[in-house]
Formats: C-alpha cells, sequence, structure tokens
C-alpha cells in the first residue's frame, strides 16, 4: 500500500511543481470577480483571425484532456474589423449548430479552411450550409436548427459573454481562453520549450481555484 501511494506522489510531483510556480499577472489573470458555479474553459475565437487557425488544432488537443465533468465552450465572436458584421453573426450560429451536429471538429475545421486555405470569402449563409454539406451534415437539418430558438438563444449568450469580458478589459484580443470564467491564460508566461504540456498543466491547476 504504501508502495503505491509513493508511486502515486511521484507521479503528481510535476504538476504540484508547476503548480508552485505558477502566478497572477505573469501566468494568468484575474478577469472577473466571480467564477462560473460549473468548471469550464471557454475559448474566444474568430473563424476570420489568423491566429486562431493557427491555434484551433492545439485546442481540440487541450479539449481531450480536460479532466472528466469540465466542458469546454466555443465563444465565437464578432468584433473583428474588415469582415461582415452579418457574417460573423452568422458564422457564430454555425459554431452553435456544428456543435449540435456533434461535427464541431470536422465542420469548424472546414469552416476556417474555407477561409485560411481556400482563400475564399463567405457571403451568405448558403455559402455556409455549402460547406457543411460538403463536409457530410444535412442540410435540412442545417436548415432547421439555424432558425432554431435553442441555436438562437445560445448565440445570444455568446454575445452576452464577449461584451461582459470586453468591458471587463478581459478580452482584448483572441484566441483567448478563460477558465472558470474567472481566470484568463497568458501564453507569454509559459515555457516554450514545453507548451502544450505546461498549458494543459496551468488549466488544470486553474480548474482547481476558487
Amino acid at each position: 500500500m504504501k508502495k503505491l501511494v509513493s508511486l502515486f506522489v511521484m507521479l503528481l510531483l510535476p504538476l504540484m511543481a508547476s503548480a508552485a510556480n505558477y502566478q497572477e499577472g505573469t501566468h494568468y489573470t484575474i478577469v472577473s470577480e466571480q467564477a462560473t458555479k460549473k468548471p469550464e474553459v471557454r475559448e474566444f475565437f474568430s473563424f476570420y483571425c489568423p491566429h486562431c487557425f493557427k491555434f484551433s488544432p492545439f485546442m481540440t488537443s487541450v479539449k481531450k484532456q480536460l479532466p472528466a465533468g469540465v466542458k469546454f465552450e466555443f465563444n465565437h465572436v464578432d468584433f473583428l474589423r474588415g469582415a461582415s458584421q452579418v457574417m460573423q453573426e452568422t458564422l457564430s450560429k454555425a459554431v452553435v449548430v456544428a456543435e449540435q451536429m456533434d461535427m464541431e471538429t470536422k465542420l469548424m475545421g472546414a469552416l476556417f479552411n474555407y477561409i485560411h486555405v481556400q482563400r475564399a470569402v463567405f457571403t451568405s449563409e448558403k455559402d455556409i450550409r455549402n460547406v457543411f454539406v460538403l463536409n457530410g451534415a444535412d442540410g435540412e437539418k442545417f436548415d432547421k436548427l439555424m432558425k432554431s430558438f435553442g441555436v438562437n438563444s445560445q448565440v445570444k449568450q455568446m454575445k452576452k459573454k464577449q461584451s461582459y469580458y470586453a468591458k471587463s478589459g478581459g478580452l482584448t484580443g483572441v484566441p483567448a481562453v478563460i477558465v472558470n470564467g474567472r481566470y484568463k491564460i497568458e501564453n507569454a508566461g509559459l515555457d516554450k520549450n514545453n507548451f502544450e504540456a505546461d498549458y494543459n498543466n496551468l488549466v488544470k491547476y486553474l480548474l482547481t481555484l476558487d
């Protein structure tokens, strides 16, 4: 029994050592007085943002490594200059629809590629629908969900979160990741030689804070 306990402690030591070194103002910033009722990791991003496009595969990896019971929330923003306001809002709806279809990884990747790889321009909801259908989604289901009360309600919540953190100074650009609604991750403070492991350890550490 003692050997098992010792082994468990040894496995925890790297995370414990890292956690001891995480500091407010260097590795994370407090952007809200209150935390969310349930643990969550929320990524603010835009399909029009090239940094978000490059960061997307990494965030998929982060999502897969989250502890059980922690929800990952995609929060598409609509404040990028040079992009159509209408299309930004429509793409926010498309994110929720992709999640409702349980195809978010594939469909969101296709939307990113449409803009940054194919160098194409979304001009209407029909363009987004075509991307969905070409990637295996049901067109009729897409139409129904885009008009649904549930999807529109979720998009309003996205907008509400965006506005809240923008006003508080916690959201000044994208991509931005906020843990438990309170702690914004500061990428510049993380270990460049071991970025992914350090990032995941920081996320897990922040999830334990009040």
